[in-house]
């Protein structure tokens, strides 16, 4: 199952790529050879705005990753935004990694919560309470609570959300995007059973973090 609406190389870069090669370009005219550093500046902006097609997991109750990164944090713990305890899963994403964000259930989005915050190294655990943020609440379809928060990192200074109170969405659709390093933090039932561990490599939609119960929580 394929479900991807959007080109290769993800919109939201297509300004800087743009900014980055018109530059190089003039340099290289004017300079020559001395334009190498900012060639390899510019294919670095147009593999960190590369946003290739993913296949969907066709599991039951799946919960997919929703960003490409490496898992830093699985334990239990306070839910501030859904108001209750959960197993939380956090991807932290680096300047390599592919920075689109993917819906990791599928389910209805309740609310839309966004909060302003410092920018500290986003593999910090610190970050996920302290950074700028934005918290995702969703029901999913089995009626159990889901939260999906973007978390803003060092480097990253725009966290874009596309979605709102109200809409329905499928896992793996794509649903935002953080420039430049950050990280995604995933807020499930206690109930749900983590399928991932602490170090391991993970791919947006491609992967399966979790696998929540058959029950409502």
């Amino acid at each position: 199952m394929k479900n991807y609406p959007h080109p290769v190389i993800a919109r939201e870069g297509w300004f800087y790529i743009f900014l980055s090669f018109a530059v190089t370009v003039a340099v290289t005219w004017l300079w020559g050879v001395w334009s190498l550093p900012l060639w390899l500046i510019s294919l670095f902006v147009l593999q960190f705005f590369r946003d290739p097609a993913r296949t969907v997991p066709d599991i039951r109750n799946a919960v997919v990753s929703p960003a490409d990164g490496r898992i830093v944090v699985i334990e239990k713990t306070q839910d501030i935004y859904g108001q209750r305890e959960a197993l939380k899963i956090s991807v932290f994403m680096n300047v390599f990694n592919v920075h689109s964000n993917r819906f990791p259930v599928d389910g209805k989005v309740q609310s839309v919560h966004y909060f302003p915050g410092k920018f500290v190294n986003a593999d910090l655990d610190k970050a996920s309470l302290e950074n700028e943020r934005n918290a995702v609440i969703i029901r999913a379809e089995n009626g159990q609570m889901v939260t999906c928060v973007q978390v803003a990192g060092l480097i990253a200074r725009r966290i874009l959300c596309y979605v709102k109170g109200g809409e329905q969405l499928q896992k793996g659709q794509r649903f935002g995007f953080i420039r430049f390093g950050s990280r995604v933090d995933v807020y499930l039932p206690l109930s749900a059973r983590p399928l991932v561990t602490v170090g391991d490599k993970v791919y947006a939609t491609e992967t399966v973090l979790a696998e929540l119960s058959q029950s409502a929580d």
